[in-house]
């Protein structure tokens, strides 16, 4: 590994600057690491070049520099054709820069700059984790200027890649308008989604609006139907909120929604 580092091979060189980073292999040494990051971030390397700039951020193994630490940011940022191999460094010098704008970490503070930078990162990741974490964002104001349309888009696109958690997430800020116009509409129809998929919450939740009328029409054979699947599930809140529920029903109703439940569940195993 060494005699390529010093041959100017930028792979053992990054590796090396990983080593000494992390003391893999090698006492642990951060002024080492930023030697031989330096030397493989300055021909290019972007994996290297995001690391420096994590060294600067820091104050690993030299003086603490935002302004610095934005620089090589940025050059690995702007690799963005890099091959697959450098994507995360890339990604992630991006996400970095997004806060270093956001909060105006060694630059003056520009939410246009950092909101670049965020949808560069997340539209070339591609991945529901990044659309969830730009709604994110957007929801908070983190970094970038808050705006509960654009969290909202986000949101929906995580969402649409049809991960039960995050429909469920989705459903529950329509129903409670969290960051998004209140829309019952919207709230079931996310929360049926995951509940389609057997998550037991948003069985629940789905539970609960019937139960309640809360912006659909009072159903408590569908309500206890919710409830007895998520039970079965082993969710023990189903398993409460159906018992109560099924004190307010009439015997003919509760085996009808026991029956539905077990279509539902019959449905999924052919």
């Amino acid at each position: 590994m060494l005699p390529l580092a010093e041959q100017g091979n930028t792979d053992a060189q990054a590796v090396l600057g990983f080593m000494y980073a992390n003391g893999r292999g090698v006492p642990q040494d951060y002024a080492e690491a930023v030697r031989w990051y330096r030397l493989a971030a300055e021909q290019g390397d972007a994996k290297a070049q995001y690391n420096l700039g994590y060294m600067y951020n820091n104050g690993y193994g030299l003086p603490q520099d935002y302004a610095e630490a934005v620089r090589w940011y940025r050059l690995a940022a702007e690799q963005a054709n890099k091959e697959a191999q450098f994507r995360v460094a890339i990604n992630s010098a991006q996400f970095r820069l997004t806060n270093m704008y956001g909060y105006g970490y060694g630059v003056p503070q520009d939410y246009a700059e950092a909101e670049k930078w965020l949808l560069m990162g997340i539209e070339q990741e591609d991945a529901l984790v990044q659309f969830f974490f730009a709604g994110q964002k957007f929801a908070e104001g983190d970094g970038v200027q808050q705006d509960y349309a654009k969290a909202e888009k986000w949101f929906r696109r995580a969402a649409e890649r049809g991960n039960p958690d995050l429909q469920t997430f989705l459903g529950l800020r329509y129903k409670d308008g969290d960051g998004v116009q209140q829309d019952y509409t919207e709230a079931e129809k996310w929360l049926l989604k995951a509940a389609e998929q057997g998550n037991a919450s948003s069985q629940v939740w789905l539970g609960l609006m019937y139960k309640d009328g809360d912006g659909v029409q009072p159903d408590y054979v569908q309500a206890h139907m919710w409830f007895n699947l998520a039970a079965a599930k082993g969710d023990v809140v189903g398993r409460e909120h159906r018992d109560r529920v099924a004190k307010r029903m009439t015997p003919a109703d509760i085996s009808k929604a026991q029956l539905l439940a077990r279509d539902w569940l019959d449905g999924r195993e052919q």
